[in-house]
């Protein structure tokens, strides 16, 4: 093997000194084809990046509205809105936290109700939170004033609503307004003030929920202050999700249960799995252009050192090593098409990381514009994957150097 990638790589250095290759007609092909692999590679870093940042920034965004895992009363007759009430004295919380994969654990109450301003009314959902709650997320997609900070000692009359309920409300920070809630058919009316605006893009959660103090909800429904919704529960990273709930699941009472995040929303979590198929799909085609791109190169580098070939076999080359020859220059030729599509992917990633020139409309997709992301792992796996592979389909068109007869190639001209 030594020898023949030794020729290879002469036929590579006589190429790079001349600037050319030895027949100028060739020269433009092998261009096209390693132009096509670098066009080809860009495209999937783009599509690998685009895919992974949009699926972590809706991920990220459904999570910062319901956390990782929810644990809650298996006894649902409340509805899904208003959930039978637990005691928050239990034995995994606040302990819980201590472990390396959970981030924080806070306990949550809700409560339907309308919300009427100006003359206007609308549906909302009222999530009560207390001093445990981690208000990283509303910090992070705040348009305008605060996030209120909600302390077990004192009740707290500030809220957070969402830009589309501000604009049709025509509510601004620092205005009061009146949520109706219904409690034993009587309706218990509650004035807060606007603390802060905030916007996630997601519609279905921005229309309805409006983050404010857990003791409201608690006097509402006439629960004592150790009763809550339930208990939500962040962890370190999503990759954790399936482990730890089912940890979850075995160390809570037999009448609680937790729900991951996918499983409280498998609508939308279903439809960001359908997106990595799109991706296979488009990896799959690009691989067998570029396969079919270098098959050409390949045939043409062939042909035009068909006396080379001659003389290597009646110095008593085998086929199978003048094979390796030209898959070590098909190779080369792979890796710098490898090269300079990283070089074009990564930059067009950058720049959109870094200056978002593509938008999109938010209304369809959740996000003003065009999410990326760059994982090493994948990119690694990516450029191996596919100079292996779009090597191998060289393999069969490098038979054809077992039909030259060396007699015929050293007269060949």
């Amino acid at each position: 093997m030594g020898l023949e990638s030794f020729i290879a790589s002469r036929i590579i250095k006589n190429d790079a000194a001349n600037g050319k290759s030895p027949k100028r007609a060739t020269k433009p092909i092998i261009q096209i084809a390693v132009g096509g692999i670098a066009v080809g590679v860009a495209v999937m870093v783009l599509s690998i990046s685009v895919l992974t940042g949009f699926q972590n920034e809706i991920r990220e965004k459904v999570i910062g509205f319901g956390s990782h895992i929810q644990v809650t009363s298996f006894d649902n007759s409340g509805g899904a809105i208003q959930i039978h009430p637990v005691s928050k004295n239990q034995d995994f919380y606040p302990h819980i936290d201590t472990l390396d994969e959970v981030k924080s654990i806070h306990v949550f109450a809700r409560k339907a109700g309308i919300l009427k301003a100006d003359g206007e009314i609308s549906g909302v959902v009222f999530k009560g939170l207390g001093e445990d709650f981690n208000p990283d997320f509303f910090k992070r997609n705040l348009k305008e004033g605060n996030v209120p900070v909600f302390r077990d000692s004192a009740r707290s009359d500030s809220v957070l609503i969402s830009r589309h309920i501000a604009d049709k409300m025509r509510l601004n920070v620092e205005d009061k307004f009146l949520i109706y809630f219904v409690q034993n058919n009587k309706p218990r009316p509650r004035r807060f003030f606007v603390a802060g605006i905030y916007q996630t893009g997601l519609q279905g959660f921005d229309n309805l929920i409006v983050p404010g103090h857990i003791g409201h909800v608690q006097s509402i429904n006439g629960w004592d202050d150790d009763l809550v919704s339930g208990f939500e529960i962040n962890l370190s990273d999503y990759k954790y999700l399936e482990s730890m709930d089912r940890l979850i699941y075995e160390n809570i009472p037999y009448e609680m249960k937790s729900e991951t995040i996918v499983e409280q929303h498998p609508d939308i979590f279903g439809w960001l799995e359908l997106q990595d198929m799109n991706v296979i799909v488009i990896l799959i085609l690009i691989i067998l252009v570029s396969g079919i791109n270098m098959t050409s190169a390949l045939l043409v580098m062939i042909l035009e050192r068909t006396r080379m070939i001659g003389i290597l076999k009646t110095l008593g080359a085998q086929n199978a090593n003048v094979r390796k020859v030209f898959l070590f220059v098909a190779a080369y030729l792979i890796a710098k098409g490898l090269l300079w599509g990283n070089v074009l992917g990564i930059g067009l990633v950058l720049i959109q990381k870094y200056f978002k020139p593509a938008k999109l409309p938010e209304e369809s997709y959740y996000l003003a514009y065009v999410p990326v992301n760059i994982n090493f792992a994948d990119l690694f796996f990516l450029n191996v994957g596919t100079l292996v592979l779009c090597t191998a389909i060289l393999i069969i068109p490098s038979f054809v150097v077992a039909r030259i007869s060396p007699v015929k190639a050293i007269r060949f001209d």
